[in-house]
């Protein structure tokens, strides 16, 4: 065989080398980073977005690989979904209220009675969308599913709320602006905080109290804190997993077809399981601590609390205008075949 002459030898060796290093690249896998508020090791974490990401690994066949963020590190609460709409992460998870003003027609799901747990909440809420009623409000990312916290409740450290007069002075955590103007009406001073917060601000005195689901007692540890438990729902907290538009757009129709089978009702329905299972054990562990509790049946019906949360609806509607009455309707609508 005629042997090549020194340079060419060279030359071709090069393009071998060249070749065996290029290839695994192209074969690599596309990585997606999810940013989400809730605590790493919570239940939230392991069951739903650690379970998301090992489902849509396996059913890309590694094509997909998911890294999970939790607890805030790669974005703060409030610029969650803006992380995601410039691609800082490929999924953002949140809550709609952390944006505030962004979805206002979204969080009409949040008003008082139209929802009694995470499930019924995320039926209702994912229903919508996918009637489009809101879908304009997403329009900047590619939302994968939307899901509710179940009911948001009263809890306290030093005293137990039993009617709205009782929370004149407080300074209470709020979890969205609709609750701090229902608190702000009754003499309350509404504080906004991120979930996240809420511990060290609650343990240094600087809130008396917070609303939130049981959910949020347990996975921040406020069980520790709060003794007093006032059951009477304020809200039911909408939320959101959302890719950015960038990052769907730029994998495969296969692999975009993965993304779109872990998306819908179905994963909306998985995060309120995980949510309910949570609220049962939050309040469960209440219970066992001996704490104290006042539960308001029928609340929209009861004489004391029921004016109090439907000028909250009647308020929040007012302002929005729009088509947030139509959204109200389709909602309370939704409530029998969306029910737990």
């Amino acid at each position: 065989m005629k042997k090549l002459p020194t340079h060419l030898a060279k030359a071709t060796l090069f393009g071998v080398f060249a070749v065996s290093f290029v290839a695994p690249a192209v074969e690599a896998s596309t990585t997606l980073r999810v940013a989400h508020v809730w605590p790493g090791g919570s239940m939230i974490d392991r069951e739903l977005f650690q379970a998301w990401a090992e489902s849509v690994e396996e059913a890309s066949n590694g094509e997909l690989t998911v890294e999970v963020f939790p607890s805030q590190t790669l974005a703060k609460s409030a610029q969650t979904y803006e992380s995601a709409v410039m691609g800082i992460a490929d999924i953002g998870a949140s809550a709609q209220g952390y944006t505030a003003g962004r979805f206002p027609l979204t969080q009409v799901v949040e008003l008082p009675g139209i929802s009694a747990s995470a499930r019924q909440g995320a039926c209702i809420l994912q229903s919508l969308y996918d009637q489009g009623h809101f879908e304009q409000e997403y329009a900047d990312t590619h939302p994968l599913f939307l899901f509710t916290t179940g009911p948001g409740y009263i809890h306290t450290k030093d005293q137990l709320i039993e009617t709205p007069t009782d929370l004149e002075g407080l300074r209470l955590r709020r979890p969205t602006p609709v609750v701090g103007d229902m608190f702000e009406r009754l003499g309350a001073q509404a504080v906004g905080m991120p979930a996240p917060d809420v511990f060290t601000s609650m343990q240094r005195g600087v809130v008396d109290g917070l609303s939130f689901n049981w959910e949020g007692m347990k996975t921040f540890r406020l069980n520790e804190l709060a003794q007093y438990h006032t059951e009477v729902p304020l809200y039911d907290l909408s939320l959101f997993a959302t890719m950015s538009q960038r990052s769907y757009d730029s994998l495969p129709a296969d692999l975009q077809q993965v993304i779109d089978d872990h998306s819908g009702l179905e994963w909306s329905l998985r995060a309120a399981e995980v949510y309910d299972d949570m609220i049962r054990q939050g309040r469960e562990e209440a219970v066992e601590a001996g704490h104290e509790f006042v539960v308001i049946e029928d609340a929209l019906e009861d004489p004391e609390w029921g004016p109090v949360l439907q000028q909250t609806i009647d308020d929040y509607l007012d302002d929005i205008g729009g088509s947030a009455d139509e959204i109200y309707e389709a909602a309370m609508d939704l409530q029998q075949s969306c029910q737990a």
